[in-house]
């Protein structure tokens, strides 16, 4: 019994000690600091995601001749709702800290890279560092070859579908150069024919009055008059 004892009372006092801290007393503590609501923009806004994977990304260091780790994260294709102009953008998971930032041109060739079916390379314009373009080598590594394979297949239909895309946009740029060309040869042959159209007396008296000064055209105006009236005084 003697032993039961103090184990009955460590059992009591913890449960009173227990039932001291849930208990609610009421006590309202106001922040020292208030702090406002900041809406955060990614710049993501007005762009559709078309893929969005967890990958790994290296770059090329060209100094070092090595390849560097450029950060963990997910991988996106945006396509934006306006201009349809799509580009790369990589942030690191815990940071968010961007890490590629690119267009997705035409000229694009992306490669598996050899030896790791889990892995594509290519070379870009980057500006991910926010200051200025930068060629880069990048690889980039997936958990499986079928987020691999879809990474690259993608960015294949992407460039081709921006290259389809500029060719539209050179055929419409020639068309209307050709119709503004034709407009213009069409006004051109046309103040050609009005002037072919002239007579040619009225040409030449147009040259005459014109080379005929004010006066004697005054006088030759005054002596048709008075020829008209004489018939009048005659009779």
């Amino acid at each position: 019994m003697a032993s039961s004892d103090p184990d009955r009372r460590n059992h009591e006092e913890a449960s009173e000690a227990a039932a001291g801290e849930d208990e609610d007393t009421g006590a309202q503590v106001a922040p020292i600091v208030q702090l406002d609501e900041v809406a955060v923009t990614t710049g993501e806004e007005e762009e559709d995601v078309l893929l969005d994977l967890k990958a790994k990304l290296y770059r090329f260091d060209k100094e070092g001749n090595q390849w560097k780790e450029r950060g963990v994260g997910t991988v996106k294709l945006l396509k934006h709702k306006e201009t349809g102009k799509v580009r790369l953008v990589m942030r690191q998971s815990k940071t968010l800290k961007i890490c590629a930032n690119h267009l997705v041109l035409p000229s694009i060739s992306i490669q598996e890279h050899a030896g790791n079916d889990k892995s594509c390379v290519w070379h870009a314009t980057d500006f991910s560092d926010g200051e200025e373009l930068k060629e880069e080598l990048f690889c980039i590594r997936f958990a499986s070859i079928e987020n691999c394979r879809t990474f690259k297949d993608l960015i294949e239909e992407v460039a081709d579908s921006q290259a389809n895309k500029v060719g539209d946009s050179e055929e419409a740029t020639s068309a209307a150069d050709l119709l503004e060309k034709l407009s213009v040869g069409e006004s051109k042959d046309h103040e050609e024919k009005v002037k072919e159209e002239v007579p040619i007396s009225a040409k030449e008296e147009t040259k005459e009055d014109d080379n005929v000064p004010i006066s004697v055209k005054e006088e030759k105006k005054e002596d048709d008059n008075e020829q008209e009236t004489k018939p009048d005084a005659d009779k």
